[in-house]
């Protein structure tokens, strides 16, 4: 009876494969807590500064005040759409930029952001979830944050 209890070489080789049987399924049956964080999550994570689990505006105007920062490389006050490095269309940057000069301004950058914001908010509470997040609309702010 006690010799059972002590590990052989074939309750060693069951154990393996129920270690091995267990990393392949305990993904599937615990579901996306267990699964690597998405890029979602992560940019919500990194976002959200109070830790509520959601973006507000003025988290999502800070994290895009760094992006514009970070992208305007030439120091001339805005971005153009090789400074964006693909986060905006040409379309969409022509409707963000209000003075037509072909550039986003800090004033106009943040403008856009608060717009993506409020589409991206359905429900009008100013706060955004994972949920929200992985939205068309969602994805579309959180290219101007990341």
């Amino acid at each position: 009876m006690l010799r059972s209890l002590y590990p052989t070489r074939h309750n060693s080789a069951r154990l393996a494969a129920c270690a091995v049987a267990l990393a392949l399924v305990l993904p599937a049956v615990a579901g996306p807590a267990f699964a690597r964080a998405s890029g979602t999550e992560r940019t919500l994570k990194a976002v959200d500064t109070d830790h509520d689990g959601t973006i507000d505006l003025a988290e999502a105007q800070a994290a895009a005040g760094k992006v514009f920062d970070a992208a305007e490389t030439d120091k001339d006050g805005s971005v153009d759409a090789k400074e964006l490095k693909g986060r905006l269309s040409k379309k969409d940057l022509k409707a963000a930029d209000t003075d037509s000069d072909g550039t986003l301004d800090r004033k106009e950058y943040l403008a856009l952001v608060e717009s993506r914001f409020k589409a991206a908010d359905p429900e009008g509470d100013g706060k955004l979830d994972a949920k929200e997040l992985k939205t068309p609309a969602g994805r579309s702010l959180l290219q101007l944050l990341k």
